[in-house]
């Protein structure tokens, strides 16, 4: 893990970049604890070392089924399911059932060779049950945010710089092409990439940007931290009430044509029973 030390730090986004209902504003200065934050996303190996050891069921394995990208499903997959009208995704995504964290892309899928990749398919129950068992915790929104923007707490829109393929060097997993139809995937990967995979940023972590979202601790709310109290300002940690939780970071499926998010300042969120072959995590602690 990297130790983050107590200070006080500008975290938030204003621009015409911004998802204005996404709540990316107002910048704003808060103040945090010293914490640690893993320097990588939870990989496949890691998650699989928690199952065999607690014998836990994810969100996916209870409900029968996961979400899974409309392009990481064979064709004939894709007829099948348009035939049948079983889809119950939206758009571009499909509820495939027997898909969980171990088979993502459901019956027939395997991880063996993916073991150093972000485990997927994970809820943010899921996450929090992880962490838990490994001495950790899930990070709040603000502790993700401020460990994303380096030692200088940089206002740059990526932990690297003003652009997103500084030198025309890819930095991160995000979608190259036509979204979403073809992935051209230039950056090396057309789904996950492996945990370590890209060049690592200053302060030492991996891949914040890109590759999967990550969940956080807090509830997600569009305006709550827009208001300055102690609760928004010192050590936020979220509204006390909402049935989302936010994540950070975008992910391999996110293309300016429709999803920006792999910007510092992008928020979302899902619900926290919510799995996708997108969704991930990396755990923090108190130091």
């Amino acid at each position: 893990m990297i130790r983050i030390e107590a200070g006080k730090y500008s975290i938030g986004f204003e621009g015409p970049e911004a998802c204005e209902s996404d709540g990316e504003g107002p910048v704003r200065e808060i103040t945090l604890d010293s914490y640690c934050l893993d320097q990588t996303a939870v990989s496949n190996a890691q998650f699989a070392e928690f199952i065999e050891a607690t014998g836990f069921v994810t969100d996916s394995e209870t409900f029968g089924w996961a979400h899974v990208f409309i392009g990481q499903l064979s064709n004939s997959k894709q007829r099948k399911l348009r035939e049948s009208n079983t889809v119950r995704g939206l758009q571009w995504w499909y509820a495939i059932e027997g898909a969980y964290w171990r088979k993502p892309e459901g019956p027939g899928s395997t991880i063996k060779k993916r073991m150093d990749h972000p485990v997927v398919s994970v809820s943010w129950n899921d996450a929090t049950a992880y962490a838990a068992w490994a001495g950790k915790r899930l990070p709040t929104e603000a502790e993700w945010e401020v460990a994303a923007r380096g030692n200088n707490n940089s206002q740059n829109m990526y932990p690297w710089g003003t652009e997103l393929e500084p030198g025309g060097k890819h930095r991160c997993n995000v979608w190259q092409g036509d979204f979403p139809n073809k992935n051209s995937a230039n950056d090396g990967y057309r789904w996950t990439a492996p945990v370590k995979a890209y060049r690592k940023y200053d302060n030492g972590f991996y891949n914040l940007v890109g590759n999967v979202w990550e969940w956080c601790a807090d509830r997600f709310h569009p305006t709550w931290h827009a208001k300055e109290s102690e609760a928004t300002r010192m050590n936020p940690k979220g509204p006390a009430s909402g049935d989302s939780r936010v994540m950070k970071g975008g992910s391999f499926l996110c293309h300016h044509s429709y999803c920006n998010r792999y910007r510092l300042g992008a928020r979302t969120a899902n619900t926290p029973d919510s799995a996708a072959t997108n969704l991930g995590f990396r755990c923090a602690r108190d130091a």
